[in-house]
């Protein structure tokens, strides 16, 4: 009897890689999909890597995949957006070995820009679609798309959500499949796509597509449930269990393909119900498709395309049930904060001081927006800071972006930074970069870089230095500083903000919650010394909190001893005590 075991959905994808005979992945860290990553990695068969963004990692695969072994390669739905060029274009090329893409979506935004639906990239890329439902599936989902991959000669994507990639079921696990490689043969028609090969493949991806219709009908991931036919859902993903739980006795269409949809099995299915409804999460990628059939079918008129679907708003949109939810109401907010002795909240304090802007990026330092701090003026996507403070100056003039500085994190520099940086410089502009290096990837649970020195295999390898590489792009003015050398920083932030040429600022000074981190010292108060100015409170930082008389209190299970209100208190009634 096969062995089974609790999984979470990411590390039910990993163990469906291992199975399947995948020999190479490839990622870049981002929530939701992150832990598949790092799943992967236990299992020595499979050379797993991080790569500096979702572009590479997607190549790195098809490479993998020319060469004759599966391939995965694993990304959150903004990353499916950088690595859209490469997937639009292999989408033509097809495999040698198989390629699956799990991209990992995220209704409701718990941590993420946008709620775009990876759906209808796939629509436009023409590329078929998984999408499992429980870890049961998202395991057998994995080896199913290697079988279509292989098969129709296409890469596949395996669509998740967070709700899905974070939550446990049962999976059965099963001995890894002993996959041959397969030979490769050069073949420029197919591989090498300038227009006259990509004309014709274009027409062989039109033939795949129509046999993926017509043979969808019979994939054993596409199931009907017939019960109670007054009443059908066409659904799939985690909104199955929202059904199934709101209303166990209707009839139901499980789609396991989402693109190309079954066209066939799907008419059968809304004959035989009375009132159909289509329940998805996000955009009616289904529901449009269906509905331009002539099938009658109630949709996003009673369900909304925004957020994250549970099994109450089922209930109250068809069921017309108004769930108490004034409990869920009435818990208070906990707004996401910087942690005590983040060396963002540092580089911020300073900025706050001398009142200039930030033209922001992704990571933990984007909560530099919100109070106390309120420095971040914007936030677009990975890179996007850089570039940004470009066009505004472009825009504005010089003057105007001497109140302005481009914050970006380690990680994220080597994403899409780099580009961003090039530009300004090739296009002769003029600006302040602050690259707040904290040694990690930070937001997405500290995984490493191609400036750790470590991979995500373990192993030790050559780190960037990113100093180098920003006096490679031909910037003279280029400062390493620590970041919590307030004094420092901010002279230099004043002197370079001020030139009428691209500088570069690099704060150095690692996460606090990185394993390894000895902390030696916290911080005290000393409260005869205390002048109740509130300087120290400035910050935000969780661990000092304002006392009844107006001095303050540290918590020193909370203090890491980073000295930032040490270093703002001109009266020394704050004092570094070791630990």
């Amino acid at each position: 009897m096969a062995e089974k075991k609790i999984m979470l959905g990411n590390e039910a994808i990993a163990r469906g890689a291992y199975e399947a005979g995948v020999k190479v992945s490839s990622a870049y860290p981002g929530t939701p999909s992150t832990e598949i990553s790092e799943n992967i990695v236990k299992y020595k068969e499979i050379y797993s890597e991080w790569a500096p963004n979702e572009k590479v990692a997607t190549e790195v695969a098809i490479g993998a995949s020319m060469s004759g072994v599966r391939s995965l390669v694993s990304m959150k739905h903004v990353g499916v957006n950088v690595a859209s060029d490469p997937l639009y274009t292999v989408a033509y090329i097809g495999v040698n070995g198989g390629l699956v893409m799990v991209a990992a979506d995220d209704p409701g935004m718990y941590s993420s820009q946008n709620e775009q639906d990876t759906r209808a990239v796939a629509r436009a890329a023409q590329v078929p679609v998984l999408e499992p439902s429980d870890s049961y599936e998202a395991k057998e989902f994995v080896k199913f798309a290697y079988e279509i991959s292989e098969k129709y000669d296409t890469p596949v994507i395996v669509r998740t959500t967070t709700r899905l990639a974070h939550s446990q079921g049962i999976v059965e696990l099963n001995d890894r499949a002993e996959v041959d490689d397969k030979p490769y043969e050069r073949n420029i028609r197919k591989n090498v796509m300038m227009p006259g090969n990509a004309i014709l493949r274009h027409i062989e991806v039109e033939k795949r597509m129509n046999a993926l219709i017509e043979d969808g009908a019979t994939f054993p991931i596409n199931k009907v449930e017939y019960n109670d036919t007054s009443v059908g859902f066409i659904t799939s993903g985690i909104p199955y269990q929202y059904v199934k739980e709101a209303m166990p006795n209707a009839s139901v269409l499980k789609l396991g393909m989402v693109h190309p949809l079954p066209k066939k099995l799907i008419e059968e299915f809304a004959s035989k119900v009375d009132t159909l409804y289509i329940f998805e999460e996000l955009e009616p990628v289904i529901e449009e498709q269906v509905k331009s059939w002539g099938i009658k079918a109630i949709g996003k008129e009673i369900f909304t395309v925004q957020g994250e679907y549970s099994a109450a708003l089922l209930k109250k949109a068809v069921l017309k049930e108004d769930l108490d939810v004034k409990a869920a109401a009435e818990v208070p907010a906990r707004p996401p904060i910087l942690c005590p002795g983040c060396p963002h909240r540092s580089v911020y304090s300073v900025l706050n001081k001398l009142k200039i802007h930030a033209a922001g990026d992704i990571g933990c330092y984007t909560l530099g927006a919100v109070a106390p701090l309120s420095v971040v003026d914007t936030t677009v996507c990975m890179g996007a800071s850089i570039s940004t403070l470009h066009g505004m100056e472009k825009a504005k003039g010089k003057d105007y972006v001497k109140n302005w500085v481009a914050v970006i994190g380690d990680s994220t520099f080597l994403h899409t930074g780099v580009n961003s940086l090039m530009n300004m410089v090739y296009n002769k502009g003029t600006g302040t970069v602050m690259i707040l290096d904290n040694s990690t990837t930070g937001m997405t649970g500290h995984q490493d870089h191609a400036a750790t020195g470590k991979t995500l295999m373990g192993e030790p390898t050559y780190a960037i230095n990113i100093y180098n590489l920003v006096k490679a792009l031909g910037i003279e003015h280029v400062y390493e500083v620590n970041a919590f050398d307030i004094q420092e920083l901010e002279a230099i932030v004043k002197r370079e903000t001020q030139r009428e040429e691209v500088s570069v600022i690099i704060t150095k000074s690692p996460c606090v919650l990185l394993k390894g981190n000895v902390f030696k010292t916290k911080c005290k108060p000393v409260s005869d010394k205390c002048k109740k100015c509130g300087m120290c409170l400035k910050p935000g930082c969780p661990a000092l909190t304002k006392n009844d008389d107006g001095t303050i209190s540290i918590d020193e299970t909370m203090c890491n001893g980073c000295g930032l209100c040490k270093g703002l208190c001109k009266f020394d009634a704050i004092e570094e005590v070791e630990v």
